[in-house]
């Protein structure tokens, strides 16, 4: 694809998360123990429900994917915000730049449609225990991971072409710490009222497509757990999704404040990017293991055995 519409601009800089060296160096600590944490927890989710066979099901199956996702999402963004932060000047090449864009868009989307059939995975479990095996089987699984990726790319090179056609004639600070699109809109010299209609209805499209199902598939999970008589049974009902609920509120409440509000590169912008893309892949892991007793015992039995080879 030709990069004929920036011929003027080569390279972005980008304001980061601060200027002051000593401020830097403690963020470059934050975010290298987040980056590290971040790895660790979804490398060790993905080891264990690849080694354990009682995780084998469909809701696992949904998990391993987003621990994977996690893994990529966070490549995308912090390597470059760590670099960053130890540079005088912090740059990136406008063909690094939309590459950055691309990839934000297809696993970001990727993780909004995961989150969404993990709601209704949800939903089948509690609302039709009986009937789980039959509407939540392997192969429906796998087809549907396979195509939120496919609409997750489909969106993603939609949105990157975008990107590609806007002109940078003389602009070039992007007043965040990562390329969005939200940040290099205001940069390009082109007329982008068609550009960011588009992106928006994208993101609404993408956005209530996502979210809707999650909506619904928990208001008959809250319907059929307030109509269960049992304390202990609206307990243990509710803490089979109370995880997936949180990582659903982190992702898409960061998201969409994100690429809905207007940019302003304020302090906000930067706050809910770092939190989608940073903090909600550190945090999915630690939310799935803490709260999950199938994960816990899993963690047990399968280190339980490693630890048996160096006796």
């Amino acid at each position: 694809m030709a990069m004929r519409n920036h011929s003027t601009i080569t390279e972005f800089v980008l304001t980061g998360l601060s200027d002051d060296p000593r401020i830097e160096a403690l963020l470059f600590l934050l975010f290298l123990v987040i980056y590290l944490l971040t790895m660790m927890g979804n490398l060790t989710m993905l080891l264990v429900i690849r080694a354990d066979s009682h995780l084998h099901t469909p809701m696992y199956l949904f998990l391993s994917n987003l621990s994977f996702l996690d893994l990529c999402f966070s490549s995308v963004t912090v390597p470059k915000l760590l670099k960053d932060l130890l540079s005088e000047k912090k740059t990136i090449s406008v063909q690094g730049c939309l590459t950055q864009v691309f990839f934000v868009f297809i696993t970001a989307g990727t993780e909004a449609f995961l989150l969404s059939m993990m709601a209704y995975d949800r939903y089948a479990a509690i609302c039709h225990p009986l009937l789980y095996g039959q509407l939540m089987s392997t192969q429906l699984c796998v087809k549907l991971i396979l195509a939120s990726w496919g609409l997750a790319s489909l969106n993603s090179v939609v949105i990157l072409l975008l990107a590609v056609n806007l002109d940078f004639c003389e602009a070039q600070t992007i007043h965040h710490y990562t390329c969005e699109l939200p940040s290099l809109f205001p940069l390009s010299c082109s007329d982008i009222s068609i550009n960011i209609d588009i992106l928006i209805c994208s993101i609404l499209l993408h956005g209530l497509g996502t979210f809707l199902p999650v909506f619904f598939s928990y208001a008959r999970i809250v319907s059929t757990i307030l109509s269960i008589s049992s304390t202990t049974g609206r307990s243990k009902a509710f803490s089979t999704c109370s995880s997936h609920l949180i990582a659903v509120i982190l992702f898409f409440g960061s998201g969409l404040i994100r690429y809905l509000m207007p940019t302003s590169g304020s302090f906000l912008d930067l706050l809910s990017s770092l939190q989608y893309s940073a903090v909600t892949p550190m945090l999915n892991p630690l939310i799935y293991s803490l709260k999950n007793m199938e994960v816990k015992a899993a963690v047990k039995r399968t280190f339980g055995k490693y630890l048996q080879y160096f006796k």
